[in-house]
């Protein structure tokens, strides 16, 4: 039977029940826990080096209100990236390729700094609808297109996360298949299309962490708007 090439972003399921739950926690097994010794390991040592470079760098350019988020941002970070590089091996599935889940993780933080916003400085949070200096007749048309944009961006944030997996992923199949159907036909091109395919794979695994960390980034620059 011929399988369509968006067969793989088809959710899991077995004996008809959907295994999407199973496929977001597991990555948390893979994450060393903390341990009572002195001295940690070399894991737990680069992981916790990764975790303080990275809230070191996002919470830069916020104020101190907006730094009780740094531990939802890194649980975050780290989430997306399992879950986008986990994805990249043979027989497993990507959650993140599901526009539903990016949305469902988008839309909530997304509102939350904007209702923090309106709850702390609604004037200021107010005045990014209409910049400053801007001509008369021009108010009521600003006004929408800055709403219009407002609104966008939780969508913004998961079609960008859904669109860049995706394609990496349709890219990588369509130069497997590539592989196989030359490598009894043209062996040396088939060699060449298999280089091809390792700089992708590895241009892929970069793709997952760069989209996580952009995925983040974004939502601490909405933060700091707000706080």
């Amino acid at each position: 039977m011929t399988l369509s090439l968006f067969d793989q972003f088809m959710s899991p399921t077995l004996l008809g029940i959907p295994l999407m739950a199973l496929a977001l926690t597991l990555p948390w097994i893979l994450f060393p826990s903390a341990t009572s010794r002195w001295s940690n390991n070399r894991l737990l040592t680069l992981q916790s080096w990764f975790m303080n470079r990275f809230i070191n760098q996002l919470l830069l350019p916020v104020n101190l209100g907006g730094h009780k988020w740094a531990l939802m941002f890194t649980s975050l970070m780290v989430f997306l990236i399992s879950i986008n590089t986990l994805g990249l091996l043979p027989y497993t599935f990507t959650p993140t390729t599901q526009l539903s889940l990016n949305l469902g993780l988008a839309v909530p933080l997304w509102l939350a700094t904007v209702i923090i916003g309106m709850r702390n400085q609604p004037t200021h949070s107010l005045a990014h609808l209409l910049p400053e200096g801007t001509p008369t007749p021009l108010i009521p048309v600003l006004i929408i297109i800055e709403t219009i944009s407002l609104f966008i961006r939780p969508l913004a944030l998961g079609v960008r996360l859904t669109a860049n997996l995706t394609a990496g992923h349709l890219l990588i199949q369509l130069t497997t298949t590539a592989v196989f159907v030359l490598s009894s036909m043209m062996p040396s091109v088939a060699l060449l299309t298999l280089g091809l395919l390792l700089l992708l794979t590895i241009l892929e695994i970069a793709v997952a962490v760069i989209q996580a960390y952009v995925f983040v980034l974004l939502l601490s620059l909405y933060l700091q708007e707000n706080v």
